[in-house]
C-alpha cells in the first residue's frame, strides 16, 4: 500500500502477486498497467476532475471501476494521495479459487487460461461494477479486497493494449513466470529494466 502512495509505477509493480478476494473467488494478480497525471494522456484524470473519475483524485488503495465501451467493467486500484490522480487497471490474474463461479459468471471461458486473461473478463468472473467504486481495497472487511499472495520473481514491461496515446510510456507490467495466465498480446513484454 505505502508504494501505491508514493508512486503509481512502483505501485503497479506491487500489486503483482497479490489475491483479490471476493467471497469464495481467489485469484492472484499477474498483469497490470499505470496511469496517472499529468504527464499520461491516456488516464482518465488527463483533462482533470469528473463525476465518473473523482475517486482517482482520493486516496490510494480505493477501487476505480469504469463501464468501457459500454461493454465490460473494468477495476482499478488508486494511487498517490489526495488531489494527486492516478490509478493502476488490473489486467489479467491466475485463479485459485472459486473457477466454477468465476466460469458461469463469464459464460465464455472454454480454457482456464481465458478465464481471467483480460479486465474485462476478469471484472465479470468477480462481479464488479460502478457500486464497487471507492471501496478500501486493502480491507479485508471489503466485500472484494486483496490480500497478500505470492512475490514476482520475474517481472516484465512494455506498452498498455488498448490505447492510442502515451504509447511511450511502458507501464504495463506482468509476471514473467505467469505467462499462460496473462492477457494478449504478450509478444512486446521484455524483462523490467532495474531502478
Amino acid at each position: 500500500m505505502a508504494s501505491l502512495q508514493r508512486d503509481v509505477l512502483e505501485g503497479a509493480k506491487s500489486l503483482i502477486g497479490l489475491t483479490l478476494v471476493r467471497g469464495a473467488r481467489r485469484a492472484r494478480i499477474v498483469e497490470v498497467e499505470a496511469y496517472r497525471t499529468p504527464d499520461d494522456p491516456a488516464s482518465h484524470a488527463h483533462r482533470g476532475m469528473t463525476n465518473r473519475n473523482a475517486v482517482m483524485f482520493g486516496p490510494a488503495g480505493r477501487a476505480y471501476a469504469y463501464f468501457n465501451y459500454g461493454v465490460h467493467w473494468m477495476l482499478n486500484v488508486t494511487a498517490h494521495g489526495e488531489g494527486d490522480a492516478a490509478a493502476v487497471l488490473i489486467r489479467a490474474a491466475e485463479p485459485l479459487e472459486g473457477s466454477e463461479l468465476m466460469s458461469s459468471l463469464r459464460n465464455k471461458a472454454r480454457r482456464d487460461e481465458d478465464l481471467l486473461s483480460g479486465p474485462g473478463k476478469l471484472a465479470a468472473a468477480f462481479s464488479v461494477t460502478g457500486a464497487d467504486t471507492g471501496i478500501d481495497l486493502f480491507s479485508p472487511e471489503s466485500g472484494l479486497h486483496l490480500e497478500p499472495g505470492r512475490s514476482c520473481q520475474l517481472l516484465l514491461s512494455g506498452p498498455r493494449i488498448g490505447i492510442r496515446v502515451g504509447m511511450e510510456h511502458h507501464w504495463r507490467f506482468a509476471d514473467g513466470e505467469a505467462i499462460r495466465w496473462l492477457s494478449r498480446p504478450t509478444s512486446s513484454l521484455q524483462p523490467a529494466s532495474p531502478k
